[in-house]
């Protein structure tokens, strides 16, 4: 049995209790003692109640006297309840065109109490306004509290808001022009291969409202382009209508309390595709064993391998090359190992070629011979200084790879450094580094260089 028939059960059941103990028992009584006391005359009574008329005037008499009770409230079938309707809309009456208004209320709880039956009535009837008038009121910074009403539909019942009284804030509304720029939503959203290359909106300017206080805060005012629209498949340009405005703080919190006029423009949207080739570069983590080293790296087959990348030009014509990672420490006993490796995008970089990679190393053994070389760079010196080496002497490197790689590496193949980084004037000595990306070949330079720094 559901809801609805268990209370209509219950109703039923308290008013024939109520009939019960108020009528038919008390009259089961009469009858019964008039039944005694006209016992020597039976046949009078009997006659008297077989005709249809009496008895019909005897119910109708009954219904009356039972409904003049109940409507008269002198009697309750049913106890006293309460009902909440939750959220209800508030409605505001004031002029929206010279004035804005702080501190309203959306919705407001009303709360009905009274007969179950008032209340079902109450429910279901009208449409429970709440209002909140402000016709008679004027601009002010000082604030007033005002009552809500509610147009009620059913008597008998009471009810009371909650709130019922709110504090509002009225003050004048003023207008100025504002330029506005766009901003772009759900970047991540769109097809990875484009990006966008224009933006041209319908108009530079809109008309802001709000009071002064509300105004002064706008920081700026922007159309939102939502990159998320299934529209966008193609690297083309594309009209959009009605992009909604909306106007920020200096801390990036949206503003509610002003009005933007229109509140919506058009836009054109341009997208475009760029893309760069570039080879994928292994480098390597761990130790080899000792006496091995590198022989070989393919990738996919290829000791040259290279991956289509895209996004931004000014962020992919800075990568010039993707790297991939893998792990030899302990390796170089067997004669090859082969990787699975993933590929990350570079920062900037929204799609690539490929995501996967095979990767096959190849070991052999350790050999090394010694280079001299004369030409070291000096890095991150700081403004206004020189640099100079107290002697020309070359600098001795021992390369460690296996003999065909380090058959084919000379001076012109090394990139020597000093790192001056944090050096003011004076004497020093200073290591030596040399950079490389080869992993097949290793570096080790046991000496310094004598430098003098001094001012220009």
């Amino acid at each position: 049995m559901n809801k609805s028939n268990k209370k209509k059960k219950n109703i039923f059941g308290k008013m024939y209790k109520w009939l019960d103990e108020k009528f038919i028992t008390p009259l089961s009584r009469a009858i019964y003692y008039l039944f005694e006391k006209l016992k020597n005359n039976p046949i009078h009574v009997e006659k008297l109640l077989n005709r249809p008329r009496v008895l019909v005037y005897i119910s109708l008499g009954l219904a009356v006297v039972t409904f003049v009770l109940v409507d008269s409230q002198v009697i309750t079938l049913v106890e006293n309840e309460a009902e909440i309707l939750s959220n209800e809309p508030v409605t505001v009456i004031y002029n929206k065109e010279a004035y804005v208004v702080e501190g309203l209320v959306d919705q407001v709880d009303i709360i009905l109490t009274g007969r179950k039956s008032a209340l079902y009535l109450a429910k279901q009837l009208g449409e429970h306004e709440v209002v909140l008038d402000l016709s008679d009121y004027e601009a002010s910074d000082t604030p007033v509290r005002v009552p809500l009403s509610y147009n009620q539909t059913v008597d008998n019942i009471n009810y009371k808001l909650d709130p019922a009284y709110v504090t509002v804030t009225i003050k004048k509304k003023v207008s100025e022009k504002r330029n506005i720029s766009y901003e772009l939503l759900n970047e991540d959203k769109l097809n990875e291969k484009f990006s966008v290359s224009d933006v041209s909106l319908d108009q530079t300017e809109v008309v802001v409202k709000g009071s002064e206080d509300a105004l002064a805060q706008i920081a700026t005012v922007k159309a939102l382009i939502d990159l998320s629209n299934t529209k966008f498949t193609e690297a083309i340009t594309y009209e959009i209508d009605n992009l909604p405005l909306v106007a920020y703080d200096k801390d990036g919190r949206v503003l509610d309390n002003v009005e933007i006029v229109p509140a919506t423009v058009g836009a054109s949207i341009s997208f475009s595709t760029y893309k760069a080739t570039v080879p994928i570069v292994v480098t390597t983590t761990g130790d080899l064993v000792a006496g091995k080293a590198i022989s070989s790296i393919t990738i996919n087959g290829q000791t040259n391998y290279t991956v289509d990348i895209y996004g931004e030009k000014e962020d992919i014509d800075k990568i010039s090359s993707v790297p991939v990672t893998v792990n030899v420490d302990g390796k170089g006993t067997g004669g090859a190992l082969t990787y699975n490796a993933s590929i990350s995008k570079p920062t900037g970089v929204r799609s690539i070629s490929e995501s996967d990679v095979k990767i096959v190393v190849t070991f052999g053994d350790e050999k090394q011979k010694t280079i001299n070389i004369n030409n070291i760079r000096a890095n991150n010196l700081g403004s206004g200084l020189t640099v100079n080496r107290t002697n020309d002497d070359p600098i001795s490197v021992q390369v460690k790879g296996v003999q065909s790689v380090i058959d084919s590496i000379t001076e012109d193949n090394i990139s020597a450094y000093i790192d001056l980084a944090n050096y003011t004037e004076g004497t020093y000595d200073v290591d030596v580094q040399i950079s490389s990306t080869d992993p097949k070949v290793k570096y080790v330079v046991s000496s310094k260089i004598n430098i003098v720094i001094t001012k220009n």
